[in-house]
């Protein structure tokens, strides 16, 4: 039954008109209901998907699933005739038979595979190693001109392995006026360590783990990094990446620092002087051996032609991929993947049929994305941006689901990367007719902006709105709220235990679900662009795209 606030957010939005020549479209914002959301979740979370792992039957099963939904509800194939995108992969298995051995002048450790540490190669290659490769702690392992921040000046790290901090000053400091402050900037990510450390020529890279500064704990670095892990293919077979990347549980990196007379506390403070180089006096050597397989996946693409501006697209988008199914693990082994991200998806699937119910269709297309191999690093996204199905320029805004609110209504909804685009502005509106409020994520630090597909589209200039489920619950407050966040990240985040319960209030959901649609029809009938706020990193890109 509708609640009295619902019914007065109804008449509300009735008379939100983008530009006073269509009435808000209350009947389908309506048909976005908890109980059907939580039937398409328990589905596609069901141990008979296995974990939608992609190239596997768990792939498969997930695929022909939304085919038929996207054909159900109506839409149309927007990928030359078809729903599906292929996704070219390559997928390398690491045995995980292999073990980090660091030698010093007095003393040597072995660092053992999942429990101390873990270690991979990007390099398409049968076998990866570093061999008494010289150790050097360099920092935040960061460059960054403008923020006057180089951790590699005057270093040769050439054939050598860095050892990397993870996150970046402005973290540690809590100063607003060093990098972003307590809200990571892309150069505190992981996938940015790597990537300089390969720039600078390094043959291993290793970030030592910390939970506050990561963001998660050891076991989500030990679980997702284990299994199968895909890359796009690329002409080089990435050489030039580092021949071994990974990461140090803090416990074990402790040790290794102390090989050079340093505690982590001195190190930090070392990095923070910008002249964090130390040479450890000790080698590394360590080698893997890769199972190779190489597999096209599948992003499914499907659109409602727009009436006035078909040239013209907003983006819905959700990543429909989870980790699959490792037997190492306790129990089943299968990843279900029910928040992360069986909810994103089934509320893809049910603002679609808003969408396809509409008499009067919108007058810009709506596309609506279910991408893949976003765990394995936003791979399906990037596929779509480097290949779109229509020019990125002509791509108005997008809204990007990835876990959505199964604990009730709240009156807050969260904005990661808070303070980046006018899409904020159209949320805070919305939610204002909802009775709610916009607040900004309270953990900046931990970069969850640059962690899901959105990130893609953003570096080609495209403003994306990422939000997160509130934690001001309507009847059991704030405290309440937060703990839920709290007791997903500790206990279910990237692992088994992430499943489906009937148990779930998807209320909180729905509502969220019709504030997209909402958002997501006002910039469909509007002639207006949303820019990035001005400062933002990727305002130019726009600026330049919509010349």
């Amino acid at each position: 039954m509708m609640t009295r606030l619902m019914i007065c957010a109804a008449l509300l939005l009735a008379t939100w008109s983008c530009n006073g020549e269509q009435d808000f479209p209350t009947q389908a914002s309506e048909s976005i209901r908890a109980d059907e959301l939580g039937a398409k979740i328990a589905t596609l979370s069901s141990d008979e998907f296995l974990g939608r792992e992609p190239s596997t039957e768990g792939e498969k099963k997930t695929v022909a699933y939304l085919t038929a939904e996207y054909q159900r509800i109506g839409l149309t194939p927007a990928v030359n005739g078809s729903f599906l995108q292929p996704v070219p992969l390559v997928s390398i298995t690491a045995d995980p038979d292999m073990t980090l051995t660091i030698r010093g002048e007095e003393k040597s450790l072995e660092l053992a595979y999942q429990t101390d540490m873990m270690a991979w190669t990007k390099r398409v290659e049968d076998t990866a190693s570093i061999q008494d490769s010289e150790l050097v702690f360099v920092g935040y392992g960061i460059v960054a001109p403008e923020y006057d921040w180089n951790d590699y000046a005057g270093l040769d790290v050439k054939g050598k392995t860095v050892v990397v901090l993870v996150n970046d000053p402005g973290f540690a400091t809590k100063n607003d006026e060093l990098f972003n402050g307590n809200s990571m900037t892309y150069y505190g990510r992981w996938t940015y360590k790597y990537e300089e450390a390969a720039r600078q020529g390094a043959a291993g890279a290793l970030i030592i783990h910390e939970t506050g500064a990561a963001g998660y704990g050891w076991e989500v670095v030990s679980g997702s990094w284990a299994g199968a892990q895909y890359d796009l293919v690329a002409e080089d077979n990435n050489r030039s990446r580092c021949a071994i990347e990974g990461w140090i549980h803090q416990d074990k990196a402790a040790e290794v620092l102390a090989l050079a007379g340093l505690d982590l506390a001195t190190a930090r403070q070392q990095a923070l002087a910008k002249s964090p180089a130390t040479v450890i006096p000790a080698r590394a050597s360590l080698s893997i051996r890769n199972d190779i397989q190489r597999s096209t996946s599948q992003n499914l693409i499907g659109k409602i032609e727009g009436r006035e501006r078909p040239d013209e697209s907003i983006v819905y988008m959700a990543h429909w991929d989870h980790l699959g199914v490792r037997g190492d693990q306790e129990g089943d082994g299968i990843y279900n993947g029910a928040v992360d991200n069986a909810t994103g998806v089934g509320g893809l699937l049910e603002i679609a049929e808003a969408f396809a119910s509409l008499e009067t269709k919108p007058e810009r297309t709506i596309l609506f994305a279910a991408v893949t191999a976003e765990e394995s690093g936003l791979l399906g996204s990037k596929h779509f941006t480097e290949n779109p199905t229509v020019p990125m320029s002509s791509i108005v805004a997008g809204l990007n689901m990835d876990g959505l609110n199964y604990y009730g209504r709240t009156r807050d909804i969260i904005v990661i990367g808070h303070g980046s685009s006018e899409l904020e502005d159209y949320l805070r509106e919305a939610a204002k007719v909802q009775g709610r409020v916009v607040t900004p994520e309270d953990t900046p630090e931990k970069g969850y902006y640059y962690r899901s597909d959105h990130f893609n589209f953003a570096k080609k200039g495209v403003p994306m709105l990422y939000t997160n489920a509130g934690i001001d619950h309507r009847d059991k407050g704030t405290e309440f709220g937060r703990a839920q966040h709290d007791l997903y990240t500790e206990n279910n985040y990237h692992k088994p235990s992430d499943e489906y319960s009937k148990d779930w209030d998807l209320t909180g959901a729905a509502e969220d679900l019709q504030l997209f649609f909402a958002i997501g029809w006002r910039l469909a009938n509007e002639e207006s662009w949303p820019n990035w706020y001005e400062g933002n990193e990727f305002r130019a890109i726009r600026d330049q795209s919509r010349q």
